[in-house]
């Protein structure tokens, strides 16, 4: 076994180079397959079903879409629409209280004080519902998708140089098999630690640039952005309510996920 575990590392220390360069390549690319291929990833997972066969976007949904008149894109781009922005009135739910919501295995009672505010914080203005597809498509624009799919094997390729780097530092590449694993687990923690760290400063980073994107379309947009993250807020509290223990270990009492 032993002897094993030491030929797989001389060959892998041989071509650590193409090793690397096909991982880092392998994770890029399975991290892209979904954007780039969305109908056979997106769609099979959110494509709305009735009756055994997909529902068709509504006349006022491809309306919305046409609303959105972004210079960005100008090639396309594929947004997908939730059923709830049918609805634009407390008094037309269409997309949400004709359809059944569950919570820990329980369908929600639409007419209940808590299945009412979550009917309303799922209503949102023309305005809103706006703002809501142009910061989609802004994330498009600026390379969300791309740039978060660059994280994982750029993070993979830091485990390397930092094992590089503390082996050299502290002089082990011809030292004792122990202390050579002892730094290539060091790297991977530090691996993992910039995975996270980075991972979280990209996402808002993309969040920050594409509702400002959105907003700095006009004033229209810049208050509807002010109404969708309101009502965001509002329905996380509501689930913090429905959801019972999970929910408050997922959402703070402000409506902010912990």
């Amino acid at each position: 076994m032993t002897s094993s575990i030491l030929k797989f590392s001389v060959v892998l220390q041989k071509y650590r180079t193409p090793v690397l360069t096909v991982s880092c390549v392998g994770v890029f690319a399975a991290n892209m397959f979904y954007h780039t291929f969305p109908d056979l990833s997106y769609r099979k997972l959110y494509q709305a079903w009735h009756k055994g066969r997909p529902v068709a976007l509504s006349d006022k949904l491809q309306e919305l879409f046409q609303q959105v008149r972004v210079p960005w894109l100008p090639a396309g781009a594929h947004v997908g629409l939730p059923a709830n922005f049918n609805s634009s009135t407390p008094q037309d739910a269409r997309g949400i209280t004709d359809r059944s919501v569950f919570i820990n295995g329980q369908a929600v009672a639409w007419d209940s004080e808590a299945g009412g505010a979550l009917r309303d914080s799922l209503v949102l203005s023309p305005a809103a519902q706006r703002f809501a597809v142009a910061r989609e498509v802004a994330r498009l624009d600026i390379g969300g998708p791309v740039v978060s799919a660059a994280v994982a094997p750029a993070c993979l390729g830091s485990v390397w140089v930092y094992s590089t780097v503390v082996k050299q530092m502290l002089g082990l590449h011809g030292g004792p098999a122990l202390f050579r694993g002892a730094a290539n687990l060091a790297a991977l923690g530090l691996g993992a630690v910039s995975y996270l760290l980075t991972s979280d400063a990209i996402s808002q980073w993309v969040d920050y640039s594409s509702d400002r994107r959105a907003a700095a379309v006009s004033p229209d947009y810049t208050r509807g952005g002010v109404e969708f993250y309101d009502k965001l807020l509002s329905r996380n509290r509501t689930l913090r309510t429905l959801m019972g223990p999970k929910g408050e270990e997922m959402y703070a009492a402000s409506g902010n996920l912990n």
